[in-house]
């Protein structure tokens, strides 16, 4: 089971906590901007990131606007993520909130 993350709680969490955030909004997107150290997972990385990744580290899914990322938040939980958080709001709201805090 997955649990939900509001923007605040990410930004708080990001410089005190081990935190892996992934992005699984389309190539040209996250491109574009994402935020600070999230790594875009699709469908031909994801195998890798579950193998590699321990069960127990915190991520967060990000998608566009909270939406896709919980079905994503749900798969993760599904391969024995234990810590798995569905980012509300998504990037658009990230990045309405804290256009400074916006890597490309």
């Amino acid at each position: 089971m997955f649990k939900h993350m509001n923007i605040a709680e990410l930004r708080d969490i990001m410089d005190s906590e081990a935190v892996k955030i992934v992005d699984i909004r389309d190539l040209i997107s996250f491109q574009q901007g994402h935020i600070p150290s999230s790594l875009r997972l699709d469908n031909d990385n994801v195998q890798q990131f579950i193998t590699d990744t321990p069960k127990d580290s915190k991520v967060v899914v990000c998608c566009y606007h909270g939406n896709s990322s919980q079905s994503a938040a749900q798969f993760l939980a599904e391969q024995g993520f234990s810590d798995v958080y569905s980012l509300d709001g998504g990037f658009t709201m990230w990045q309405s909130l804290y256009p400074d805090r916006v890597s490309s």
